[in-house]
């Protein structure tokens, strides 16, 4: 029995871990449980030394030393505060007048208010909430598919996942040790392109089944012209302005992730100034709620922490590695495995335990492999978009069904969820054959004039001489300087390579 978990340690602690998940144990507590637990026993048996407690510390305080991880408050606090202050109402409703002529102009109006509040808020649970509250019941009044309506709000909520300024992409670039700012910008499009595919979905059904996506009636299109140009203007100019001075400033890499928190965070309090909104109420429950959201991520991340702690203790980073790298076909192999996992993953944990647990463990294997860890990270991103979708554990279904009438029924909500479950698959293939859609700009060519490029070969300290490498001979004319022959021979290569390019 010893011999047997002295070799099979790894994939015990792992199999443990899960099954504390599934059972319903707190996971923060789960995960420190374990790593403490199995760190005792393999103290016990030899396998670690009694050190290993001793860099506990260290560790949780390196979460509290990370300043990236501020970036979470700030993005959470400007979202509450946005939500809460009516901007959500306000677009929906001039959204809705702008695209109200057309079949599935309520549903339009959903997706691109969601793709609003994402880039704004960054919350998931806040754009479900606040679309479900006022954009559904106007939906079934007016006669859309019960269906279709309770879908297009719980995946036009979950854009939050994938839009910057997503939570889930500050957490992916912590645990890839990546730059928050080039998570964002590969993220971006994906997010436009995943936008679009719902607005396609929806442009299908209007084609196709025009009574499920009524266009509104006359009487309930109470602006026009002007009156709608101004209002368009007043309400959208803003948030427009905000994801500027958010997304902008960090893309252009005037601010970091963390300042341009901050200055969200300020910008969302001067709007719900100007708007009259700011009360003394509203803003104790922005923080409340900014506290908790952050002391769960914490919590989570210092569990996560401590279960690593032995798990590499053990070697299991190795297990995953050797594991994954002896899959048949390689890399594409790799992906395929990887992606299923996460998504059967995802009927049972949320983001932030997959992002904690999971995207350690498989980004040193992919680096290993020569994938390139933003692409991957955005990849994983949109594939635990679908946690928050598919029963029975989606959030998203769960904070729609906290909001919508008793007519709607639980199963109508589940049924709506699963075309735009669907799409984001195709999104996730949409990845892996174009991976341009994530690199694109990141690795921007860096021009350089090899006419001014020097190298330098120093001379030897023992009055030796130094001769070309093979293939290079020494150019005439310049017998007396060390190194010439090479230094020229080397330019000239370069001058070659840049022309065939």
């Amino acid at each position: 029995m010893t011999e047997f978990l002295i070799n099979n340690m790894a994939p015990i602690i792992f199999a443990s871990m899960v099954l504390f998940l599934l059972v319903g144990f707190p996971v923060s507590f789960a995960l420190a449980a374990n790593g403490i637990f199995f760190g005792l026993i393999g103290i016990e048996l030899g396998l670690l030394g009694p050190q290993l407690f001793q860099a506990l510390p260290d560790r949780i305080f390196g979460i509290m030393n990370n300043d990236t991880l501020l970036a979470i408050p700030f993005f959470t606090f400007m979202g509450l505060i946005l939500e809460r202050s009516g901007m959500a109402e306000d677009l929906l409703d001039t959204i809705g007048q702008i695209f109200g002529p057309l079949r599935g102009g309520l549903a339009f109006a959903v997706i691109f208010v969601g793709a609003l509040l994402a880039a704004t808020t960054g919350v998931v649970a806040a754009s479900v909430i606040s679309m479900g509250l006022i954009s559904l019941p106007i939906m079934l009044r007016y006669g859309y598919n019960t269906k279709l309506a309770a879908g297009v709000i719980a995946a036009s909520g979950t854009l939050a996942q994938i839009i910057p300024p997503s939570l889930v992409l500050i957490i992916m670039a912590d645990q890839l040790g990546k730059s928050v700012g080039d998570m964002y910008q590969g993220a971006f499009i994906p997010a436009m392109v995943l936008t679009f595919l719902y607005v396609g979905y929806v442009a299908l059904v209007a084609i196709f089944r025009a009574d499920w996506v009524p266009a509104l009636p006359l009487e309930a299109r109470t602006l026009h012209g002007m009156k709608l140009f101004i209002r368009a203007m007043t309400t959208m100019v803003p948030p427009l302005f905000l994801i500027f001075l958010v997304l902008g400033t960090i893309f252009m890499g005037i601010a970091t992730p963390t300042e341009g928190g901050a200055m969200g965070a300020t910008g969302a309090l001067i709007m719900a100034v100007a708007r009259r909104r700011l009360s003394l109420s509203l803003l104790k429950q922005a923080m409340e709620s900014t506290a908790k959201l952050t002391t769960f991520v914490i919590f989570i991340l210092v569990g996560a922490r401590v279960f690593s702690l032995t798990f590499y203790g053990v070697d299991g980073h190795r297990w995953v590695e050797h594991l994954l790298t002896g899959l048949p076909g390689g890399e594409v192999g790799f992906l395929i495995v990887v992606n299923v996992l996460v998504f059967l993953l995802a009927f049972f944990l949320d983001f932030f335990e997959l992002s904690f647990i999971v995207v350690p463990l498989l980004g040193p294997v992919a680096q290993a492999l020569g994938i390139d860890l933003i692409w991957f990270g955005i990849l994983l991103a949109v594939n635990m978009q679908t946690s928050f979708m598919h029963p029975p554990f989606g959030f998203a279904l769960f904070f729609l069904r906290s909001v919508a009438p008793a007519s709607v029924k639980t199963t109508d909500i589940y049924w709506g969820a699963i075309p735009f479950v669907c799409i984001q698959i195709v999104m996730v293939g949409l990845l892996i054959a174009f991976p341009q859609l994530v690199t694109f700009g990141l690795d921007k060519n860096v021009k350089v004039d090899l006419d001014k490029v020097e190298i330098d070969i120093p001379t030897s300290d023992y009055g030796g001489t130094y001769s070309a490498p093979a293939g290079m001979d020494t150019p005439k004319g310049e017998p007396g300087r060390p190194g010439a022959a090479a230094t020229d021979a080397i330019l000239e290569m370069l001058k070659e390579q840049g022309k065939d390019k």
